[in-house]
């Protein structure tokens, strides 16, 4: 709530040190055209009359600029970790999946070497009756 009346009150003096050619205040509108959909930017009273006066300045800063490439720079160092991030996950699961076929190859083994013994003490067994 006090974010939302400081940023109405910033609009409001930024308001007042922008005259137009009539000497009015200009009031902050919202943008419709193709290129510019809901871009907010401060106008004359009389912006929109036929021979009203030309006054313009946009309310955000342009996107591009130093804001973009700081906005660049912060995602370069999100991938970067996500990458990093990523291979280290990677290197986990090839360690997990080698057990896992390790585990399996000794349960196997320990398997079939349990029904040899089997049918080799049943064999011997039968022997010396």
């Amino acid at each position: 709530m006090a974010a939302q009346s400081s940023r109405a009150s910033r609009f409001r003096s930024d308001a007042k040190e922008f005259l137009c050619g009539h000497g009015e205040r200009s009031i902050l509108r919202t943008s419709s055209t193709k290129y510019n959909p809901g871009r907010r930017f401060w106008g004359c009273v009389y912006y929109e009359v036929q021979d009203g006066c030309d006054f313009f300045r946009w309310a955000d800063p342009k996107t591009g600029g130093v804001q973009q490439e700081v906005e660049f720079a912060r995602n370069r160092r999100k991938i970067t970790k996500l990458k990093a991030r990523l291979k280290e996950v990677e290197t986990k699961l090839w360690f997990v999946g080698a057990l896992c076929i390790v585990g399996w190859v000794g349960f196997l083994f320990l398997l079939l070497q349990n029904q040899y013994n089997l049918k080799q003490s049943n064999g011997m067994h039968l022997g010396y009756r």
